[in-house]
């Protein structure tokens, strides 16, 4: 298993359920492909540098993980689906 960081754009007029929800859902991806969270923060809501789908803010969520290569390709799948995150970036 490999060490891989994801840091995802979310939506900023969600509200704190949903947002939870949101959150819980990317954990959740990277856990059912055999991966393990060892580390995730929330750094708030920031101005973008663009608009992203007409939103001018949004809220940083990273997260750290260890998952075996062939399951990336799985959970960029599930989080592209998730229409609360703007973007998603994952790096090894």
């Amino acid at each position: 298993m490999k060490k891989y960081e994801g840091m995802f754009i979310i939506k900023s007029d969600l509200s704190k359920e949903n947002f939870d929800k949101t959150i819980g859902q990317i954990n959740d991806a990277i856990v059912k492909n055999g991966g393990s969270v060892s580390a995730a923060k929330e750094l708030g809501k920031q101005r973008l540098s663009f608009p992203i789908k007409k939103y001018k803010e949004g809220i940083y969520y990273l997260v750290n993980f260890d998952i075996d290569t062939d399951a990336i390709s799985k959970i960029k799948r599930a989080v592209s689906l998730n229409e609360s995150i703007l973007r998603a970036l994952i790096v090894k």
